[in-house]
């Protein structure tokens, strides 16, 4: 982890419709809740509570103080003001030290322009950008690192099995609810689940471009099915009458 993330929560006791006139001023109105707490609302400078938001994400523990009591929270939910493209209200959850917490980590792959792979014209596709795991809030980690540099050839890659957790970190792997329906055998593991691959430019140009027409089938096939129904409904009518 990297440094202490501190935030300074003013108390607030306007609600409704008056909290339009706090952003007006450049304050965000947020809340903190958690288990054993009452829910505390609160208010932010939009500048410092921006600069919390960035910093910690939802992976990185905010240390909180709100008016005498001090809280370890996670930033939980964000609401954006769609018009000014800026933050609208924040919701903090408060957490235990000692107890384990799920949050989704940034994955960053390490040695990028470094393998084999690239310096030989191949492109390495990143497949997943995050994933959730387990750990203490404190021991969270900022991101899951993996290395790229062994890479050498077209159609090699890395599994989220490739990557070397932290000390008492763990994937979450959620249940899909299929078991009476396959084997747990053929259930697919998140830790088979691709991080990064190595493609030919020509090959991946190709998936792309046939990506694209799927898509494009898609949105024909939908448009005649908007079409007909007009006609339908026209003709259903001229029976009635």
């Amino acid at each position: 982890m990297g440094d202490k993330i501190s935030l300074k929560i003013q108390g607030r006791s306007v609600h409704g419709k008056k909290v339009a006139k706090l952003r007006d001023d450049g304050i965000v109105p947020v809340v903190v809740y958690g288990a054993g707490m009452e829910p505390y609302s609160g208010q932010v400078k939009f500048q410092d509570l921006e600069k919390v938001v960035v910093a910690a994400g939802k992976h990185t523990p905010v240390y909180l103080t709100l008016d005498d009591k001090k809280k370890i929270a996670m930033v939980k939910e964000l609401s954006l003001d769609p018009a000014k493209n800026r933050l609208s209200h924040v919701a903090f959850h408060a957490v235990k030290q000692n107890k384990p917490i799920e949050a989704e980590v940034p994955i960053r792959l390490v040695g990028e322009g470094e393998s084999e792979a690239e310096k030989a014209g191949l492109i390495i596709l990143q497949n997943i950008d995050s994933l959730e795991v387990k750990a203490l809030p404190l021991e969270m980690p900022d991101a899951l690192e993996i290395d790229i540099r062994h890479l050498k050839e077209a159609g090699e890659k890395v599994l989220v099995s490739d990557i070397k957790l932290p000390e008492n970190v763990e994937i979450v792997d959620h249940d899909d609810g299929r078991e009476d329906e396959e084997d747990e055998e053929e259930r697919q593991s998140v830790l088979d689940l691709q991080v990064a691959s190595v493609w030919e430019p020509s090959a991946l140009q190709a998936a792309n471009e046939a990506a694209a027409g799927d898509a494009t089938d898609e949105s024909e096939v939908e448009a005649e099915q908007g079409a007909e129904a007009p006609a339908e409904a026209a003709g259903s009518t001229e029976s009635k009458g």
